[in-house]
């Protein structure tokens, strides 16, 4: 079923009224401190016995908080009533048109591949040290600024807006022109290029199938979720007809034998 985009909006009054509530005050204040496991916590019980209006108030109410994350988890807890725009919301838009252009790529796409590695969380650092909204590691943005001749780059900056969508979408081109497909551009987004060829099998597989024999549980997880935000995405900018199974294409063996064009491609020099 095709989701709609003009979904139910909270009024000013019941995004206040949920405000007020104790624990989602206090979620926004610590927020507000950057005390973000603290905010978590009280925003998850502050959200626990909410209905479906009541949630997509909350979820507007941390979209205006600058608390993305929230807004669209917060949004995906609905059961019967919906606003699609605020689970798959566009963000940076203009900065994200502007560098995705210039590299080829398909902007759906990369939406979708934002949404899942940092929820639009600008200043998101993970555990394994990767930052920004399109999550680069230190070494990877490293080498991204000194290919496209950064002026006075730092990894200081990995986490300005900007900064990390012209490093990431030159480093998402460079792996799709590595392996030829963006379903394996995917996966090794997450998992390194060099596993997502090695998961090929000799022989052609569709998009989907491929995703699902990836052995490795968090990478297959993830590409299957980045494809179908990439739907989602598509749709929302009007590409009403496109369907996943054709987004996802075909994916080349590793004996050669070849794959279909996913409707994601977009060619930009010489793919391999």
């Amino acid at each position: 079923a095709r989701p709609s985009w003009q979904g139910w909006k909270p009024s000013r009054v019941e995004i206040d009224t949920v405000i007020q509530r104790p624990a989602i005050s206090r979620a926004l204040a610590l927020y507000r401190l950057d005390l973000r496991t603290e905010g978590l916590r009280e925003w998850l019980y502050g959200i626990r016995d909410m209905d479906d209006q009541q949630l997509l108030a909350a979820a507007e109410a941390a979209r205006v908080a600058n608390i993305p994350d929230r807004a669209i988890n917060t949004a995906e807890k609905t059961l019967s009533v919906h606003d699609f725009a605020q689970r798959y919301p566009t963000p940076h838009r203009a900065d994200l048109t502007t560098r995705v252009q210039a590299q080829g790529l398909d902007e759906a796409w990369v939406y979708g591949l934002i949404r899942q590695e940092s929820r639009f969380m600008a200043d998101a650092k993970s555990r394994a040290g990767a930052m920004g909204l399109m999550q680069l590691m230190p070494a990877t943005a490293t080498w991204a600024a000194k290919k496209v001749s950064m002026d006075q780059f730092s990894l200081s900056k990995v986490t300005d807006i900007p900064v990390n969508l012209s490093l990431g979408a030159f480093y998402l081109r460079h792996v799709l022109d590595d392996l030829g497909h963006p379903v394996l551009a995917t996966a090794g987004y997450n998992a390194g290029p060099g596993r997502a060829r090695r998961w090929r099998a000799a022989e052609a597989l569709e998009g989907a199938i491929y995703a699902e024999s990836i052995p490795f549980n968090e990478t297959r997880d993830y590409v299957k979720k980045v494809m179908v935000n990439a739907w989602f995405y598509a749709h929302q900018a009007g590409a009403t007809t496109r369907r996943l199974k054709e987004m996802m294409g075909t994916v080349p063996g590793s004996s050669g034998a070849g794959g279909g064009v996913s409707s994601l491609v977009a060619v930009k020099g010489n793919p391999q």
